[in-house]
């Protein structure tokens, strides 16, 4: 990679563990290009990062084809350093759905970064992440969406929550719009917050162990990531990953 190593003046990486990042920087590749051709659908499942050095990182620029579908479904864990970047030009009509867990503890810094740009008229995006970090770990969401002075018609969904185990975590989200068109529909919405507390005592008081109650807590909360994968078996292998790193957080 030619380019000149970031800095945090860039917003699209404001968050990013750039003394973790330097040593492999020379090393990383371009972003990958998928193409969608107009009509078709395509898929990608990432459930673990390309780790070297401690860094893994995802690096996706993807042209949606008009009337085309690509959905990616993410999980950010097990990187000193893990990034998932992902750019996305929508054609007339195409639809983007990204689902997204970043599961961090101890000092990860862990990101999912897109950049959704409506270039046509008719589009439709669907974003949906769900973070849980324990100890001193750093989760961050950074979201742009873009949409053309003519891509009328765009319909543009984010939604993203934490929830946060240990005051020492940290979570960021920084939803951004840019919108030139009049006639769209944009929505986002971000919340932070701790286990319920009520709901906890709830599902103790019927005989659930604690251990047990917050684990079925986050199991529900990080499922909502998961809901738009089509195919039972792979929604079903995504989530035993992430119950698996769950229980890896304190």
């Amino acid at each position: 990679m030619n380019a000149p190593l970031p800095t945090h003046r860039d917003e699209a990486w404001r968050y990013a563990d750039l003394k973790a990042l330097e040593p492999v920087w020379p090393k990383l590749a371009g972003p990958e290009r998928i193409d969608v051709p107009a009509g078709e659908q395509a898929s990608r499942l990432v459930t673990e990062l390309p780790v070297v050095d401690g860094v893994g990182m995802v690096d996706l620029d993807v042209t949606i084809g008009d009337n085309a579908r690509f959905a990616i479904h993410v999980l950010a864990n097990a990187a000193d350093y893990g990034r998932i970047h992902v750019k996305a030009t929508l054609g007339k009509g195409a639809h983007f759905e990204l689902g997204g867990a970043i599961l961090g503890k101890g000092s990860q810094t862990l990101e999912i970064v897109t950049e959704v740009i409506h270039a046509e008229p008719d589009g439709t995006s669907n974003q949906v992440v769900r973070s849980v970090l324990a100890d001193k770990a750093t989760g961050s969401f950074l979201g742009r969406i873009n949409v053309a002075r003519h891509a009328q018609k765009t319909d543009a969904a984010q939604s993203v929550k934490a929830m946060l185990l240990d005051r020492g975590a940290t979570a960021n989200a920084k939803p951004e719009l840019e919108i030139f068109a009049d006639d769209v529909k944009c929505a986002h919405g971000a919340t932070v917050g701790e286990l319920d507390k009520q709901a906890l005592f709830y599902l103790a008081s019927r005989g659930l162990p604690p251990a047990a109650a917050k684990k079925l807590m986050l199991q529900a909360f990080i499922a909502d990531a998961f809901v738009s994968v089509g195919d039972d078996a792979v929604r079903d292998g995504i989530e035993s990953k992430a119950l698996e790193v769950l229980e890896g957080l304190s």
